[in-house]
């Protein structure tokens, strides 16, 4: 078996992009002062193309089986970020934003490049528009 043949720089392009796409959600969560930052969403979106690129070149069966479990495996990780302080909710935009950013890397892994791209610009339109409403700036103290 071949250690590098011309599949593995084609998949090394797709891990990279996958993880930059996730890095660049991160780096706006991180400029915001959230916990979850450039290197968490990375490592999601790094984590779920790698499934995803497995399931597409091991598995004899159907490569939406990984996928699936992909997309239940991150929601039980998005569930423990929701957090109810008293009458108020925190973590559910980060959690939701991880949920995105793991289809985001999955998506890579199976060729939807613009469909990434697109999802990627999306999500950080809808983080940053609500910083322009003065309805959702937080109160100065």
């Amino acid at each position: 078996m071949e250690l590098i043949n011309s599949d593995t720089f084609y998949f090394m392009g797709r891990i990279f992009l996958a993880t930059l796409l996730g890095s660049i959600i991160g780096l706006e969560r991180e400029y915001k002062g959230h916990e979850a930052g450039i290197r968490t969403f990375g490592i999601i979106a790094l984590g779920s193309c790698i499934f995803g690129l497995l399931s597409l070149h091991i598995s004899h069966g159907d490569p939406g089986r990984i996928a699936a479990q992909i997309v239940t495996g991150i929601g039980f990780l998005g569930g423990g970020i929701i957090i109810k302080d008293g009458g108020t909710i925190r973590g559910l935009t980060t959690a939701t934003m991880v949920w995105c950013t793991s289809a985001i890397g999955l998506a890579v892994s199976f060729e939807f490049y613009m469909v990434s791209i697109l999802t990627t610009l999306l999500a950080l339109i809808l983080l940053i528009i609500p910083h322009y409403n003065p309805k959702y700036r937080k109160k100065e103290k």
